[in-house]
């Protein structure tokens, strides 16, 4: 599981403050977006009509509406999956990290929007990038074993246990 960032959780915060067009309550990250109004305020601003009923009140179940249209609209938005954090992530506290790499991923999808001028986060999304090369510069490489040809003196990943697990809730 990936450690907290302050830093990160601020900026978060900043940006959301920045594309409302509000001051959020001062109070903790996790728990300034665990109901979801936040959320879905925020969706709703980057992309209108996201998600028409907003719940401002009522039990773990309303509010839990919240964060699953949020989810939907993500999805709809373009959102990867994988990318997506689960309803329990965030309102039980269990992966605020999963939230924040959600939310990144959210706002770098913005400039994939042209209809979106609103503020954005994080670094831009990488456009087409030609480079032209010399023969010389390419013909350089012809005697250097890289790393992909399987060499390299006897690193492994053994130990890596975090690919292909499933994540435990």
């Amino acid at each position: 599981m990936v450690g907290r960032s302050k830093e990160q959780e601020q900026e978060i915060v900043d940006w959301i403050e920045a594309v409302l067009g509000e001051k959020l309550a001062g109070q903790p990250y996790e728990d300034l977006l665990r109901d979801g109004i936040v959320l879905c305020k925020l969706i709703n601003k980057i992309a209108p009509g996201s998600v028409n009923k907003i719940q401002t009140s009522g039990g773990s179940f309303k509010l839990m509406e919240n964060i699953q249209r949020f989810q939907t609209a993500l999805k709809k938005y373009g959102v990867p999956e994988e990318e997506i954090f689960q309803t329990a992530d965030l309102y039980e506290r269990r992966n605020i990290p999963q939230v924040t790499l959600c939310l990144y991923a959210l706002s770098r999808l913005t400039q994939k929007h042209p209809e979106y001028t609103g503020p954005r986060l994080g670094p831009k999304m990488a456009e087409k990038n030609e480079r032209e090369f010399t023969e010389e510069q390419l013909r350089a490489h012809e005697g250097h074993i890289g790393l992909q040809a399987g060499f390299n003196k006897g690193a492994s990943q053994a130990g890596v246990g975090a690919f292909g697990n499933t994540r435990h809730m």
